[in-house]
């Protein structure tokens, strides 16, 4: 079979819910992924940052194989003989005294908003169903039904009412409004991502997340902070919010925590808010599978231990200055953290985003577009200084090729 015979297959017997990037892959290694035909390609989006320690690495997957052999899935009604490692692991990590394992990202920010709803009603004494959690404009945080009452993208909520209320809408990196919002003593938490991934790399201003946790504390409202695309190592930092020293109330993880092996999640909290869902109140058949634990625990050290966060640092530094001095009149803006990037397209005789994609992968690189106009750049980690070297000539040569 050839790439348009899985494509077409695709198309007929899978939901619509995507639109891929003409290109099937099977194999993938390090940095790069390899098509059916067998053509190389630098990965530019790491599964949207789930492969942070690039693909299929050696001691992730055989972590994996090794406990694959023994267990797999006892779920929680039993003990299992690896998920306390992995708990004290990751706590110790981290710096919070509890953990609650989920599987997705959009499953443990479901559990983020639940842990926050319980301590409203126990903790901070909110009247019964009256509590509100501030949300930001342009944020992506999953596809439920919740996540999704959150969103203003129409993309995400339109024909998907009714919606679950509680949830006040204010503009990302906006103090002022985020001050005004909670006045209101029916508040219990804010959400926020660090950097907004998927409304295309937006960065806010240095000290935002202080002076919103700041406010937040003044307020005995808890401070969530959703590190599913920006944590573990990919801005440069173990988590986003370590640049400016914020120890979020609750702590949503994902995407790498795997190594991009299998879906793995985790909320992280003090015994304070954890502690306040009780048996039978939350869980899960797959969160905390032996599998996943394992799995997590070596991923976790391949960050450590490969030191990805500074070498996020130091060649994110690299991608945006090289970029930056590309001539192209298609780059309007080049922004990001770490090995988080983004330029912003301006069409060009009719030609967007997604021209520049297609071009890219004809030249060998696999990049995807967000809200049209803007291309994510966020290549796995452990990418050399030669590879972005050769990464950033096949941009500069793809925007060229478009007239």
């Amino acid at each position: 079979m050839k790439s348009e015979d899985y494509i077409a297959k695709e198309e007929k017997y899978g939901a619509h819910n995507y639109h891929p990037l003409p290109v099937v892959l099977e194999r993938g290694e390090g940095i790069f992924l390899w098509d059916v035909e067998g053509k190389r390609y630098y990965d530019f989006l790491s599964a949207y940052s789930a492969v942070n320690q690039g693909h299929c690495h050696p001691r992730i997957i055989n972590a994996m194989i090794q406990q694959a052999k023994i267990l797999t899935l006892t779920s929680r009604a039993f003990y299992n003989n690896v998920l306390g490692e992995f708990e004290e692991y990751i706590t110790g990590l981290l710096g919070y005294d509890r953990v609650l394992p989920m599987n997705s990202g959009a499953e443990a920010d479901e559990t983020a908003i639940k842990l926050c709803r319980k301590w409203a009603y126990l903790k901070k004494g909110i009247p019964e169903n009256q509590a509100k959690i501030i949300v930001c404009e342009g944020n992506f945080h999953g596809r439920t039904i919740t996540i999704v009452s959150m969103s203003n993208d129409p993309d995400s909520f339109k024909d998907y009412g009714p919606f679950t209320p509680g949830f006040v809408k204010i503009p990302y990196n906006n103090i002022a409004e985020l001050e005004k919002a909670l006045l209101d003593p029916h508040v219990a938490g804010f959400v926020v991502e660090p950097i907004q991934g998927e409304a295309g790399v937006m960065v806010p201003d240095t000290g935002y997340l202080k002076k919103a946790y700041d406010l937040c504390k003044s307020k005995n409202v808890l401070f969530i902070a959703d590190e599913v695309q920006t944590g573990l190592a990919r801005t440069g930092k173990m988590l986003a919010c370590d640049h400016e020293n914020v120890k979020p109330d609750i702590l949503v993880l994902g995407k790498a925590l795997s190594g991009g092996a299998m879906p793995v999640s985790a909320v992280l909290a003090n015994d304070e808010i954890m502690l306040t869902i009780k048996p039978g109140e939350h869980g899960s058949t797959f969160g905390g599978n032996p599998l996943a634990c394992r799995v997590a625990i070596e991923a976790l050290k391949v960050l450590q231990d490969e030191k990805l966060a500074e070498n996020a640092t130091r060649l994110g530094e690299l991608f945006r200055k090289e970029v930056s001095n590309i001539k192209s009149d298609m780059i309007e803006l080049v922004r990001g953290k770490g090995l988080l990037n983004a330029i912003v397209i301006k069409p060009k005789n009719g030609k967007t985003a997604w021209d520049v994609c297609v071009k890219m992968k004809e030249n060998g690189l696999l990049a995807k577009p967000t809200h049209e106009h803007i291309i994510r750049f966020a290549p796995p980690l452990v990418i050399t200084e030669q590879q972005i070297k050769e990464s950033i000539e096949i941009i500069k040569i793809s925007l060229e090729a478009i007239n």
